[in-house]
């Protein structure tokens, strides 16, 4: 009989070239994809060292780094000085070498992980890598998928395989029923502040449990998403029915008979009972209140009624510094309430974050609503599909009705890639990092739901949804 394997152990086997030695083994990688702020270096590489794609039609390139979010955009407008050329350098290497290739205006255009999950490009079972370290974001559909650096997917692009080394296993498992107002950044914010920003060193994380399993693919992307926030190199969900439902029909799914038989070997992927995991997590989801970040850190975090803690708490001397940095930089006090304390800014965006029922969560507590006075609010969209089905819908009516700006879809204002508009202001962000300036100079982000997010907006400071 043989011994019980998890999920990860299968596609890691499924996937093994040859062995290399000390857990280290050459892998096949199913996909590449690669956007246009590493993509342009990648390609120019290659280019420069002579080689040509091993694999063409398994590469795909988007526009969403650098381009702008402003409506009316064209094809050069970006947030960066350097963005212009490294966008026509993506662009007229993926057009000459015949990649798959999303520009700024096609209508399937997004952020990267965002539309790679709704196109099928990422599937069960499958290698999927991209010069993005959010990479894991994928793992939402059983994908085991990592970000790499521009030397590795040079390497990837010419070969197509990419050598590893095996990490341990990590379950984590969200058992009970979320409340409601309670959503999947919640339950991966709790998470992380339950193990430490360095809790995920060195594993493979797969989120698993009955809250889990009632999520839909958007929820467990963003899971997926935030792995790398708690340093797990993967994160993902094992494929299962609410997968296959989501993938049948995508554009780059297996069609026909094709489809048959994948779907068949997907249903073999799942761990098998008595599979051990070298490190288990249990989250109560059953308790779980909206969470919100107190600090630089997403580990620094509480939930949006409680207060900032003393820095003399948090643990080694080490954490304690950390922390009293982290207070001084975000202009906070021991033991002040994080509930009403004003807000300049309310972001939804970000790859974490924007999806059609981000959007929906979001547009349900605005609607009817203004934001508050001197606030700036601004949505963009995870991809244009999404911005597309959100206007449909009348989403973003609802969002501009209350104040907010509806912008492209792009990578927008997750990180600081070039303009200052949020500098030296408080922010509450979907965002997934909170980083000392990550969206832009002594700009002070907490981290929240898309729905926690829309009623700080209303109320001009951090707030709970109220909720009828």
């Amino acid at each position: 009989m043989s011994t019980p394997q998890t999920f990860f152990d299968k596609v890691w086997r499924d996937h093994v070239i040859s062995s290399l030695g000390q857990d280290t083994a050459l892998l096949q990688i199913d996909r590449l994809v690669l956007h246009e702020l590493s993509g342009s270096q990648v390609v120019r590489a290659l280019a420069e060292a002579k080689r040509l794609p091993d694999s063409r039609s398994q590469v795909f390139t988007v526009i969403e780094h650098l381009i702008s979010t402003l409506p009316g955009r064209g094809p050069l407008d970006s947030v960066s000085i350097s963005g212009p050329a490294m966008i026509e350098g993506t662009r007229l290497a993926s057009r000459k070498w015949g990649f798959h290739f999303i520009d700024y205006d096609d209508p399937r255009q997004g952020i990267a992980h965002v539309v790679a999950i709704e196109l099928g490009i990422a599937l069960p079972g499958s290698t999927l890598v991209c010069c993005d370290s959010h990479t894991a974001t994928v793992g939402a559909v059983g994908a085991v998928a990592w970000g790499i650096g521009a030397s590795e997917a040079e390497h990837v692009l010419a070969t197509q395989t990419l050598a590893q080394s095996k990490p341990k296993t990590m379950r984590v498992n969200f058992d009970g029923q979320l409340r409601p107002g309670v959503y999947a950044k919640d339950m991966i914010l709790a998470l992380i502040g339950k193990i430490g920003a360095s809790g995920g060193i060195g594993y493979a994380a797969e989120y698993t449990g009955t809250a889990v399993r009632s999520l839909p693919i958007e929820g467990r992307a963003t899971l997926c998403n935030m792995a790398i926030e708690f340093q797990a190199k993967y994160g993902f969900v094992a494929p299962d029915d609410v997968t296959l439902e989501y993938l049948a029909g995508r554009e780059f799914s297996p069609k026909g008979a094709a489809w048959d038989q994948a779907a068949a070997y997907w249903k073999t992927l799942p761990s098998d009972e008595g599979a051990v995991f070298d490190k288990e997590v249990y989250i109560d989801c059953s308790a779980l209140r909206p969470q919100v970040t107190w600090g630089t850190s997403p580990e620094q975090v509480t939930t949006i009624d409680g207060l900032v803690p003393d820095p003399s708490t948090q643990g080694d001397r080490e954490s304690v510094i950390e922390a009293q940095r982290a207070l001084d930089y975000m202009q906070l006090k021991p033991g002040m309430s994080l509930m009403g304390l004003p807000i300049d800014v309310a972001y939804i965006g970000s790859c974490t974050n924007a999806r059609l029922s981000d959007l929906r969560a979001a547009a349900a507590i605005l609607k009817g609503h203004k934001i508050k006075e001197g606030v700036t609010a601004l949505c963009v969209p995870g991809s244009t599909p999404v911005k597309r089905a959100a206007e449909a819908e009348g989403l973003d009516k609802i969002f501009k009705d209350a104040g907010f700006e509806w912008h492209e879809s792009a990578c927008g204002f997750c990180g600081h890639i070039g303009s200052n508009r949020f500098a030296d202001q408080r922010v509450i962000s979907t965002t997934n990092r909170n980083f000392k300036g990550r969206q832009g100079p002594s700009t002070r982000t907490h981290l929240a739901s898309p729905e926690t997010v829309a009623a700080s907006a209303i109320a001009g400071c951090i707030t709970e949804a109220v909720r009828s």
